[in-house]
């Protein structure tokens, strides 16, 4: 925003006199809106594909003053009624009408606060015949008095306040002329003219007065606008005849709502700028001669702009005529969507030009409910967008209280300080989830975003009250069973419920993300922990599944299983505890193998802090000697501490016991269903070459005792994340060993920045975007400088040992559209991202090709 000195700018340059340029003439002469200014060049675009424009002139920038003195006024109004074929003033009786004069202006660049269109001039308006139609003469007297107080005021010098009076005065329009004559004669620098051409000129005074005023200059500075920015003006003729025959309105190309190509709008009868009041909207339907003009008129427009157009239109009987077009810059997903394929498909543009034109915004929009906001909602809290979606439910504030209200029939919102893997049966039978700590990264936004429920975490403001059944922030409190609206794109919650609208995918985006696929490099697998997640994935377009996180299968009711083998007190009851951990997992790993077919599967072998298997204090254990471990267990910073291949090198059996779960399901299924899913087992955490070659020890041995068991040896690659910078650093040792790396970048953003994640995204994250400290959350958006950079290393370091070495992410990174072009020019394989974020993956994966 600017006060102060004048803006100067390229407009304080003369420009050579073009003369008067008639609408659809000033193209041919290679004239632009420096010239004609951007009502100007609507109308030569328009004229331009041969569409119907009114009959007028446009007086250029260089010819304004002529107008404003009188020189060139006589010469607008006869091309203008030369174009016309009629005579500007003279009232008809036969077919009663009347030709007037509109006077608009507009700047060569787009610009708010421009002077007042002035329809009402070229005639006597006290010579209107008494036997005109009723409706014909109000809407002429209300046209009239819009122009004459503006002129008034502006050029005429009558002071604004009386001319406000008036209007107050007198409720009816006929009932100001006289006044409004006698004011203008009275206060003014001269009387009202009766001919069109003084009252042109004095018009287009009144308009150069307007733009040169404190309030026009004020304006322009508001919008970063030079204050030398000239005006164009554009003349046109306006036919004004019986009420029933004549109107203007308004049409768009598409159905808003289903994306298709249909012209919708409506229109009113009468003369544009006239009193609306009880004056009935029409629609496209009604109009006089169909829309059949219209659909050609649109069809041609959105293939000339390439977007979602809306044009103002005025008829006469059966005859149109275009005021202007305007693009759609801000249409729906689904119109825009449609509109690329349209064009695509009529060979306005090819397949790649489409796919560039559906943005990962938009498919977010096709994908996910949205809430449909009407300004009046109450807002409980906000917090991070941590998964996308809109629901609306009723409080549950513990994992057993949602499942009872699911089961009741309700929709639920959990509402929790954080949430663990024991909250898992809630969190899947609730329709959002809130935690009022936490982040983007945190279990409960982990968890959201794989079962495609919206999430907002780290509502610090808000206040969960267990013991009493309430939730509180700010002067509201909410009691459990109470009914909120959570948004999870715009990190709010609000009390009560708002409307929420259903996504509906239309066949245009599964046409775009099919051309997306031919035209991407970057795999795009996903995360996905059973074999129902894996065939969501799939069937929304992933080619793999790039991440089977293994300990999302101990949640829940399962917690125990890893729990007793955590805590085993002697060799038998953890063998015991380990059979029964490999038993449950054997069948969870046939159904997903099953649901992955013959596809990649990467299954990460168990990688979870420590915190999460345990009870959350000694209070909590079965017994005296399960409360002793826990407390010698109790770490200071459980993600930094015994986690991933640590844990199972202390309890050496618990990978062989995963291991052979896996690899005995992947003989089953290879022996019944005829599938040989492409197997790679992921160590986790691995920081020192030396635990990676320990663990592929015992996975070859597994394997040979699995094949000793089944006659099936199970062909594997073993490969490793790089989630530390120092694995990341001996990329090149681990490349020895490991036939694919993948980039767990959540893990890598926290070790590299030094960040504890749940903490800083709830305090330190948001002011350092607010101060400019940061860009974007780089859980959010990959760190290129710092992050890439370490991953640019290990992909160089990994690649010079070996060359076809697979790598890719499993982070949250692989479904944000800004990473995954990083990803590209990085030259990894494949992206991996929840399930419901893969369609978006697929995009932005064709997009960093098609438009690096």
């Amino acid at each position: 925003m600017h006060h102060g000195a004048p803006i100067a700018s390229e407009f304080s340059a003369p420009i050579d006199d073009v003369g008067l340029v008639p609408f659809g003439r000033g193209g041919e002469r290679g004239l632009d809106a420096r010239t004609l200014g951007t009502r100007g060049t609507q109308l030569e675009t328009l004229a331009g594909l041969g569409l119907p424009v009114p009959a007028g002139v446009t007086v250029p920038v260089p010819n304004v003053p002529g107008l404003v003195s009188g020189v060139r006024t006589l010469a607008a109004l006869e091309l203008v009624e030369g174009l016309a074929g009629s005579t500007i003033g003279t009232f008809t009786g036969s077919a009663p009408g009347v030709l007037l004069l509109r006077l608009s202006a507009s700047a060569p660049l787009e610009a708010a606060g421009l002077p007042p269109v002035l329809t009402g001039l070229g005639f006597d308006i006290t010579s209107i015949p008494s036997d005109f139609e009723a409706h014909l003469a109000a809407d002429l007297h209300h046209v009239w008095w819009q122009t004459a107080s503006f002129v008034a005021e502006y050029a005429l010098g009558v002071p604004g306040d009386l001319v406000s009076a008036l209007g107050f005065d007198h409720a009816d329009a006929r009932d100001r002329v006289a006044p409004l004559l006698v004011l203008c004669a009275a206060e003014g620098s001269g009387p009202w003219p009766a001919g069109p051409a003084d009252q042109l000129t004095l018009a287009a005074n009144a308009i150069a007065a307007r733009w040169a005023s404190p309030r026009a200059a004020r304006a322009r500075r508001n919008q970063s606008l030079p204050d030398d920015l000239p005006l164009a003006l554009h003349l046109e003729a306006v036919h004004a005849t019986a009420h029933e025959s004549s109107g203007y309105g308004s049409a768009t190309s598409r159905d808003l709502e289903s994306g298709l190509f249909t012209p919708s709008g409506t229109f009113r009868r009468g003369i544009r700028g006239a009193d609306e009041a009880g004056r009935a909207q029409r629609t496209l339907e009604e109009l006089p001669g169909g829309v059949s003009l219209l659909t050609r008129v649109l069809a041609e427009l959105e293939a000339q702009l390439r977007q979602v157009v809306t044009v103002d239109f005025e008829f006469q009987g059966e005859k149109i005529v275009l005021m202007g077009v305007e693009a759609m810059l801000r249409a729906p997903a689904r119109a825009l969507t449609s509109l690329a394929v349209d064009l695509a498909m009529r060979g306005i543009t090819d397949e790649a030009t489409a796919v560039a034109a559906v943005r990962p915004g938009h498919v977010l929009d096709l994908m996910f409910p949205r809430p449909r906001l009407n300004g009046s909602e109450l807002l409980l809290v906000s917090g991070l967008p941590a998964s996308p979606g809109a629901s609306v439910g009723r409080i549950a504030l513990t994992s057993d209280d949602a499942i009872d209200l699911a089961d009741e029939g309700h929709t639920v919102v959990l509402m929790a300080s954080e949430t663990t893997p024991a909250d898992l049966p809630g969190m899947v039978a609730a329709a959002a989830i809130v935690t009022s700590t936490g982040g983007s990264a945190s279990h409960a936004a982990v968890v959201a975003r794989g079962l495609g429920r919206p999430a907002v975490c780290g509502a610090s403001a808000l206040r969960v009250d267990i013991v009493n059944g309430t939730v509180t922030s700010g002067e509201i409190t909410l009691s459990a069973g109470d009914v909120v609206s959570v948004d999870g794109d715009s990190g709010r919650v609000y009390v009560g419920e708002i409307e929420i609208r259903v996504p509906d995918p239309s066949l245009a985006l599964t046409t775009v993300l099919q051309w997306a696929d031919d035209a991407r490099r970057l795999g795009v697998r996903a995360n996905a922990d059973t074999g129902a997640d894996a065939a969501l994935a799939i069937s929304l377009g992933a080619e793999g599944i790039g991440l089977c996180r293994t300990e999302h299968q101990f949640m829940g009711d399962r917690l125990p299983l890893i729990r007793r083998v955590i805590l085993a007190h002697d060799a038998d009851t953890e063998a015991r505890a380990l059979a029964a951990l490999a038993d449950a997992q054997r069948e969870d790993f046939r159904d997903l193998l099953r649901a992955v077919g013959d596809r990649p599967v990467t299954v990460r072998l168990l990688d979870a802090p420590m915190h999460e298997f345990l009870p959350a204090t000694a209070a909590e254990a079965e017994d005296e000697h399960q409360a002793k471990l826990v407390e010698h267990m109790h770490e200071s910073n459980p993600m930094l501490g015994v986690r991933g291949v640590r844990l199972a090198l202390l309890h050496d059996g618990l990978y062989p016991a995963q291991v052979e779960a896996l690899f005995t399901a992947w003989a089953d299924i290879a022996a019944s269903d005829g599938v040989r899913p492409q197997l790679e087992v992921m160590v986790p955490l691995v920081s020192i070459p030396a635990e990676l070659i320990m663990t592929l020890r015992t996975m070859r041995r597994v394997n040979q005792e699995v094949a000793t068991r089944t006659g099936t040896l199970v062909p594997f690659k073993v490969g490793t994340m790089v989630e530390t910078p120092r694995a990341a650093l001996m990329a090149d040792k681990l490349a020895q060993y490991a036939e694919f790396l993948s980039f767990g970048t959540n893990d890598l953003t926290q070790l590299t920045y030094g960040f504890s994640r749940d903490d800083v995204e709830r305090r330190l994250l948001g002011p350092y975007v607010e101060r400019g400290l940061l860009d974007v959350s780089p859980f959010t958006e990959l760190d290129e400088h710092g992050v890439g950079a370490l991953m640019e290393i290990a992909v160089q370091r990994a690649r010079s040992v070996r060359p076809d070495i697979k790598l890719g992410i499993c982070g949250e990174h692989g479904g944000d559209a800004i990473s995954v072009a990083y990803c590209e020019r990085l030259g990894l394989d494949y992206v991996s991202c929840s399930p419901h974020r893969v369609p978006i993956a697929r995009l932005a994966a064709a997009h960093a090709v098609l438009t690096p």
